[in-house]
Protein backbone atom coordinates (compact mmCIF):
# COMPACT_ATOMS: atom_id res chain seq x y z
CA UNK A 1 0.00 0.00 0.00
CA UNK A 2 1.15 3.31 -0.29
CA UNK A 3 2.36 5.52 2.34
CA UNK A 4 -0.82 8.27 1.93
CA UNK A 5 -3.34 5.29 2.14
CA UNK A 6 -2.28 3.94 5.36
CA UNK A 7 -2.34 7.32 7.02
CA UNK A 8 -5.86 8.32 5.75
CA UNK A 9 -6.81 4.58 6.83
CA UNK A 10 -5.37 4.34 10.21
CA UNK A 11 -6.56 7.94 10.79
CA UNK A 12 -10.12 6.89 10.19
CA UNK A 13 -8.97 4.51 13.21
CA UNK A 14 -7.43 6.85 15.36
CA UNK A 15 -10.73 8.71 14.95
CA UNK A 16 -12.44 5.92 16.60
CA UNK A 17 -10.01 5.44 18.99
CA UNK A 18 -10.06 9.09 20.18
CA UNK A 19 -14.09 9.21 20.22
CA UNK A 20 -13.65 5.84 23.02
CA UNK A 21 -11.21 7.41 24.90
CA UNK A 22 -13.00 10.82 24.89
CA UNK A 23 -16.49 8.63 25.85
CA UNK A 24 -14.35 6.63 28.86
CA UNK A 25 -13.01 10.23 30.25
CA UNK A 26 -16.33 11.52 30.36
CA UNK A 27 -17.57 8.36 32.21
CA UNK A 28 -14.96 8.85 34.79
CA UNK A 29 -14.54 12.58 35.08
CA UNK A 30 -17.52 15.62 33.41
CA UNK A 31 -15.96 16.56 30.26
CA UNK A 32 -17.50 19.21 27.75
CA UNK A 33 -17.92 18.98 23.70
CA UNK A 34 -14.33 21.14 23.58
CA UNK A 35 -12.69 18.79 26.12
CA UNK A 36 -13.49 16.05 23.92
CA UNK A 37 -12.31 17.77 20.74
CA UNK A 38 -9.37 18.66 22.26
CA UNK A 39 -8.60 14.98 23.38
CA UNK A 40 -9.10 14.68 19.55
CA UNK A 41 -6.65 17.46 18.70
CA UNK A 42 -4.06 15.72 20.30
CA UNK A 43 -4.50 12.81 19.60
CA UNK A 44 -4.64 13.79 16.07
CA UNK A 45 -1.27 15.98 16.56
CA UNK A 46 0.73 12.72 17.92
CA UNK A 47 0.15 10.90 14.72
CA UNK A 48 0.96 13.77 12.88
CA UNK A 49 4.43 13.52 14.59
CA UNK A 50 4.53 9.94 14.24
CA UNK A 51 3.96 9.46 10.84
CA UNK A 52 5.81 12.44 10.33
CA UNK A 53 8.88 10.29 11.32
CA UNK A 54 8.04 7.42 9.56
CA UNK A 55 6.66 8.98 6.13
CA UNK A 56 8.39 11.91 5.33
CA UNK A 57 10.73 10.72 2.78
CA UNK A 58 8.10 8.49 1.10
CA UNK A 59 5.54 11.29 0.53
CA UNK A 60 5.73 13.55 -2.66
CA UNK A 61 4.70 16.53 -0.41
CA UNK A 62 5.66 16.84 3.82
CA UNK A 63 2.55 18.89 4.46
CA UNK A 64 0.57 15.41 2.53
CA UNK A 65 1.67 13.98 6.09
CA UNK A 66 -0.69 16.91 8.14
CA UNK A 67 -3.25 17.27 6.18
CA UNK A 68 -4.35 13.06 4.82
CA UNK A 69 -6.72 12.43 6.89
CA UNK A 70 -7.87 15.11 8.56
CA UNK A 71 -11.58 15.05 7.36
CA UNK A 72 -12.23 11.44 8.02
CA UNK A 73 -10.50 11.71 11.04
CA UNK A 74 -12.84 14.13 12.55
CA UNK A 75 -16.36 13.17 10.92
CA UNK A 76 -15.52 9.42 12.32
CA UNK A 77 -14.46 11.06 16.04
CA UNK A 78 -18.01 13.21 15.82
CA UNK A 79 -19.80 10.60 14.85
CA UNK A 80 -18.22 7.63 17.08
CA UNK A 81 -18.20 9.90 19.81
CA UNK A 82 -21.96 10.17 20.05
CA UNK A 83 -22.74 6.74 19.38
CA UNK A 84 -20.14 5.83 22.14
CA UNK A 85 -21.99 8.13 24.49
CA UNK A 86 -25.41 7.40 23.63
CA UNK A 87 -24.35 4.13 24.83
CA UNK A 88 -23.33 4.95 27.82
CA UNK A 89 -25.87 7.26 28.80
CA UNK A 90 -29.20 6.12 26.37
CA UNK A 91 -31.61 8.89 26.83
CA UNK A 92 -34.70 9.23 28.65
Amino acid sequence: MKPITIIYWTRAFLGVVAALLSTLLSAVIEISFFNGLSIALLVYIVSYYVFKSFFLAKVEKPSKVFTTGVGVYFLTWIVAWIIFFTLLRPPG
